[in-house]
């Protein structure tokens, strides 16, 4: 009682809403730069400076994402329940400047790294010690991840009072900077860092992502005094657990015959900021928790006096829209496997390839082609808002054109093209690699085949089309569907889930290498792509899309959207009165 009391006494917070913007937009910008400028490579620098192998290194940056991804989880909680997105974000950001001081290290300091390989010898493996300092690196940049990506957004939208319009205009605002902020450090980490590290040095070009990220941690620091700093009220993952510890208590009890007029409804615990749900009957073993007996006490504002034995109608209802997107959210992990084959077998394609620009002499760095996939998600979105969308609305009648779920599954058909062109393009790679003259070696590799760099455009492009339908369609579909009090919870869950899609590609790349090795060592997934079978792979991968998107389909077919309850408030302080006296 004494916490609500606080709660509702609580003055409200001087919003300066514009005025914080360039110490936040700047932290974000320098923050993304500097991770991204960080990660971008990393696959080209353990297999060209530690001597990793092809396998092994893919394997170690999946994991690392993946446990980047996965990490949210905990940091959302954290953030939560006890020290706050601004204490969190301050931490993590420290946190991620010493992760990639220490992988700047490992490339500036000889003896953090093995020696270069001589001509015709064997290249050293890194000794216990190196690695060692590399994973700690390692393990402070997945830190600071789990704790900047499920609050820096919700940090930003705090500065910005939701009551006003003026606030309201500068949130959406805000979205749009962030997003720009995102794909500018993707266009910068992809062209002028990693030609840096690729062709000048390693230790300047992990330097300077390093720089910019304390930048970032400086101007976050900068702007303390004006930040509107949010204390943590609690997660709402404990309320989840409450409503499964209620309804499995009263698991023996035979539910009302007019649940959604005797369930219990308490409007002193449900959140301010929530919008109250309408009453549904899927998931109808929860309801239980909600179950007025002679046992539950209720306390004078109308709460339950024991919350993990009687649980509010609308605490139930959110747990179920949590369950509801989880079988969505599996078709997002098996979905998010082609774009990871993107992100790391097309930059080995591209090593293998004629990356001349024109008839210069200039080479376009490998990792470098991935531009080509923020270049098309950056051109289509605003074509898909300003064109495409309204054409749809006037056919449609649908505000967004389609449903946010049609959008998803458009996505997860074209991730199956998506594959089929890699398998083409890689194919034609391969092939001219062994039937025609080559331009050279590619150190740890093998020969470089005289097809263009540029034939992997489509397959990027493809690939591009398919996050702007579906990454951005999943984030709006958690944003929407989960309660408001938990879309940083949401946010987490789209982290998990591409977290789960590191771990699924890293899974079938070792199972694919291993049933597919032959007695000369070479598998499907080669250290040298001419020997190997890259193309198969790519087609599996298009099979396992397509298995998915069926799998999708049924999903989309059953999904219930979340609705909001219409009946008047008093009406319902009635049904609330005559519970009350029922159980007296």
């Amino acid at each position: 009682m004494k916490n609500h009391e606080q709660k509702a006494t609580r003055p409200e917070p001087k919003h300066r809403g514009i005025k914080a913007m360039p110490f936040v937009i700047g932290n974000e910008t320098f923050e993304k730069l500097g991770t991204i400028g960080t990660s971008s490579n990393l696959l080209i620098y353990l297999t060209s400076v530690f001597h990793m192998k092809t396998i092994t290194a893919a394997n170690i940056i999946n994991i690392f994402n993946g446990t980047c991804n996965f990490g949210t989880l905990v940091g959302a909680f954290l953030c939560d329940t006890y020290f706050g997105r601004y204490n969190m974000l301050g931490f993590a950001s420290v946190s991620s400047f010493l992760g990639m001081l220490m992988l700047t290290l490992t490339a500036a300091i000889h003896n953090l790294h093995p020696p270069a390989c001589g001509d015709g010898s064997i290249c050293a493996s890194p000794t216990l010690w190196q690695m060692a300092f590399l994973l700690g690196g390692f393990a402070l940049l997945v830190i600071g991840a789990s704790g900047i990506r499920p609050c820096n957004l919700a940090f930003g939208a705090d500065q910005f009072n939701p009551k006003t319009e003026f606030g309201r205009r500068g949130i959406n605002s805000f979205f749009n900077w962030y997003y720009l902020t995102y794909t500018f450090a993707m266009m910068v980490s992809l062209t002028i860092i990693v030609y840096v590290q690729s062709n000048m040095s390693w230790s300047i070009g992990l330097g300077i992502p390093t720089f910019l990220m304390f930048l970032s941690c400086a101007l976050f620091f900068l702007g303390t005094r004006i930040y509107v700093i949010v204390l943590p009220e609690g997660s709402p993952l404990v309320s989840v657990a409450r409503v499964v510890v209620a309804a499995i208590r009263k698991r023996k009890l035979q539910l009302p015959e007019e649940p959604k007029q005797s369930l219990f409804r308490s409007f002193s615990t449900a959140s301010s900021i929530n919008a109250r749900l309408a009453y549904t009957d899927q998931f109808r073993f929860l309801n239980k928790a909600a179950i007025i007996t002679s046992e539950d006490q209720i306390n004078p504002d109308g709460s339950a006096a024991n919350p993990w034995r009687l649980c509010d109608i609308q605490q139930v209802e959110e747990v179920k829209c949590l369950l509801r997107v989880i079988p969505v959210w599996i078709a997002g992990i098996i979905y998010f496997v082609s774009v990871v084959q993107q992100q790391n077998y097309a930059v080995f394609q591209a090593l293998q390839a004629d990356r001349r620009f024109g008839k210069s002499k200039f080479k376009i760095p490998a990792a470098s082609y991935i531009v080509f996939a923020m270049l098309s998600l950056t051109i289509w979105i605003p074509i898909w808002d300003r064109i495409v969308v309204p054409w749809l609305r006037k056919r449609t009648g649908h505000e967004g054109g389609l449903t946010i779920l049609q959008r998803m599954g458009i996505g997860m058909a074209l991730s199956i093209l998506t594959m089929v062109v890699s398998g083409l393009v890689e194919n034609k790679r391969r092939a001219t690699a062994l039937t025609k003259p080559t331009l050279g070696i590619e150190p740890r590799k093998g020969a470089i085949s005289s097809m263009s760099g540029f034939w992997l455009t489509p397959q990027l492009v493809f690939s591009g089309l398919t996050e702007a339908f579906t990454i951005v369609g999943e984030n709006e579909f958690f944003y929407q569907q989960c309660p408001e009090n938990m879309r940083s919870i949401a946010m987490a869950f789209v982290f998990v889930g591409i977290a789960g899609s590191s771990y699924l590609s890293s899974l079938l790349s070792s199972i694919v290498q291993s049933i597919t090795s032959r007695s000369n060592g070479e598998s499907w997934l080669a250290e040298d792509l001419n020997m190997g079978k890259l193309d198969y792979f790519y087609y599996f991968i298009a099979v396992l899309e397509l298995l998915n998107l069926i799998y999708f389909l049924v999903c989309a077919k059953y999904y219930k959207y979340k609705e909001t309850d219409t009946t008047p408030e008093v009406a319902m302080e009635k049904v609330v009165q005559s519970e009350e006296k029922a159980v007296v």
